[in-house]
């Protein structure tokens, strides 16, 4: 994980022709994004590509920093993708500023961003039956979030399918905040066999704690406080764990109480192994995976932590 307070060291990559820095190209259109990949690929550059709906913050430029690691152009895609959210989800009220993103990734130096309006025949494809779709490795998907939203995951590989085929990069980087999102991505590519190397990078948190989401800009002041439970009761069973708590069920009751007892609403707090993301019963065998989800106000919110052996 990081914390703000940590920034990381950013460096500039070669731009697309390599040497100067170039300006930051903006696209719009699925054509000009695939000339503007054509010609850096003819030139030998690699590409990265950050997936993203928008509204960015200092995670989502980290995932920039580590795509820089890993290849010579970053693309990154701003797309609020309306297959992922179901009737009654927060797909309108999503926070959406084009115009701040563009100023953040031009000063974090990424080389393009893909903002289509629409990656759908009828701009919404909500109703699942007028596209062709994929449907994510149920195995991944039968808990976690997959359990309470089970359009989710099904959208986000549809959605990131297209983006793949269109940007064509040789890299993607996915934050570990979503980490069941970020494994399900990995399957995806294996299974479709997509040339990419899918890369997760860390968590990072805002200085009291909480993880970083562009969701947080709709908390009250007295909800964000708030939900500064997940983040410190999740801290607080790590520590149990390094005194020698290794039942799931007590991490579990732990988190649960702190959580509740601030006023969140659970969606649900689960054990599971770090990989198959399958339920265990005792923590330090394997590297695991604390994963929560909860509501405060009418915020959805989610974090998690990885334990190892050792830790």
């Amino acid at each position: 994980r990081h914390f703000l307070r940590h920034p990381a060291e950013r460096g500039r990559g070669d731009g697309a022709c390599g040497g100067m820095a170039q300006e930051m190209a903006v696209l719009r259109s699925e054509g000009k994004m695939r000339a503007w990949v054509e010609e850096v690929k003819r030139r030998g550059k690699t590409v990265g590509f950050v997936p993203t709906m928008g509204y960015l913050h200092e995670g989502h430029l980290r995932l920039v920093d580590e795509a820089k690691q890993h290849a010579d152009v970053v693309v990154v895609s701003i797309y609020v993708n309306p297959t992922q959210f179901a009737p009654g989800e927060d797909f309108d009220v999503y926070p959406r500023d084009i115009e701040g993103d563009e100023k953040k990734l031009q000063a974090r130096q990424a080389d393009c961003i893909f903002a289509p309006s629409t990656l759908y025949r009828d701009g919404d494809a909500r109703s699942g039956e007028g596209e062709t779709s994929l449907r994510a490795r149920r195995s991944l998907t039968k808990q976690l979030c997959g359990k309470s939203r089970p359009h989710f995951f099904g959208g986000v590989c549809t959605v990131v399918a297209k983006l793949f085929h269109i940007v064509t990069p040789d890299v993607a980087v996915f934050g570990k905040k979503d980490y069941q999102q970020w494994r399900v991505i990995q399957a995806m590519v294996e299974d479709l066999h997509f040339n990419i190397k899918v890369i997760g990078a860390s968590l990072v948190r805002d200085e009291d704690g909480l993880a970083l989401s562009s969701r947080n800009a709709r908390l009250s002041f007295s909800d964000r406080s708030a939900a500064l439970a997940i983040s410190q009761s999740l801290f607080a069973a790590k520590e149990s764990f390094s005194k020698g708590e290794t039942r799931a069920v007590a991490i579990v009751s732990s988190i649960r109480e702190s959580i509740e007892h601030n006023g969140g609403r659970m969606d649900y707090i689960e054990v599971v192994d770090a990989s198959t993301l399958e339920p265990v019963q005792e923590v330090g065998q394997s590297h695991v995976l604390i994963a929560v989800a909860a509501h405060f106000g009418s915020v959805r919110l989610i974090d998690n932590m990885e334990l190892s052996p050792g830790n």
